[in-house]
């Protein structure tokens, strides 16, 4: 069966059109719109007209791909901006008339839980029995630990992404402030490996590779901090407009990495993947 999930977030409206054999999730189409919402909400505290119309437009358009592209199910939600914006109703209305299909927004839980699912899924490495995932989004941060064989036993959820987190300050020293403060009262279980997930770690893993431990994350940070955005974008392949969200990115996943105590280790898949297996798993019960 052809699943399709079309992701509507902070910095970008993503679709993923995928096929589940056996334990394997193959991705056959992905595709992505850049639409930065989480500035504007954390700027003016509700998404204009204009951007509600651009996400509508978007979400047609990749509603209609995965269509095209023979998917027999379709699932469409709204990650922060569907939690945080002061007119989400108006911006889950548009969807539904642009998509000619139902739109939910994501709990933090449900965010938390399919981001680990997608990440445990695409693992490239030997996962022991205690595990962490974390998914640093435009507008927020979410956390999840448990075994990898089962759905995670904690999740929590910040409210800072790299997206909100470019918006509210200026400068490196300011931005680390404000993400210990966000995260202060975070405090995970102790865990044996992290696994991360997400658009600012797999823009840190061109920078410097796909484990993410304390040094390689400074290094990271460095280069973003140091190059110029074009130049980012040039040398490492980093899309223009991730390298203007990547430092704070990169101060996000430090703070998460430090308070597990372990390197990340950056995945391919991550909350449409999880989508995708909640879906095979609610047609199979």
């Amino acid at each position: 069966m052809r699943i399709g999930v079309v992701d509507v977030g902070s910095n970008t409206i993503r679709l993923l059109l995928a096929k589940v054999e056996g334990p394997e999730l193959v991705p056959l189409e992905k595709e992505r719109v850049r639409l930065a919402l989480g500035a504007e909400i954390e700027r003016t505290g509700v998404v204009s007209d204009v951007s509600i119309a651009a996400a509508a437009k978007a979400v047609g358009k990749l509603c209609d791909l995965a269509r095209r592209g023979g998917a027999e199910m379709l699932d469409v939600f709204v990650t922060a901006p569907g939690r945080q914006s002061g007119n989400a109703d108006q911006l889950l209305d548009a969807l539904v008339r642009a998509s000619s299909h139902s739109v939910r927004v994501l709990s933090k839980e449900e965010e938390g839980r399919f981001a680990y699912a997608g990440a445990v899924a695409t693992a490239d490495v030997a996962l022991p029995g205690t595990i962490a995932v974390c998914d640093v989004g435009g507008a927020s941060t979410e956390v999840a630990v448990g075994d990898p064989g089962s759905a995670p036993s904690w999740i929590e959820s910040v409210d800072l992404g790299s997206v909100r987190l470019t918006a509210r300050v200026d400068g490196q020293e300011a931005a680390r402030a404000e993400a210990s403060n966000a995260f202060s009262a975070l405090v995970p279980p102790k865990v044996e490996a992290a696994l991360a997930v997400g658009g600012s770690a797999r823009a840190a893993r061109r920078l410097v590779g796909p484990w993410l431990g304390a040094g390689e994350l400074a290094e990271a940070l460095r280069l973003a901090e140091t190059k110029s955005e074009q130049t980012i974008s040039r040398r490492y392949g980093v899309h223009r407009t991730r390298a203007r969200i990547l430092p704070a990115g990169l101060v996000l996943l430090a703070e998460v990495q430090q308070r597990l105590g372990v390197p990340l280790h950056v995945c391919d898949g991550g909350i449409r993947e999880g989508a995708v297996l909640a879906t095979v798993a609610e047609l199979a019960a």
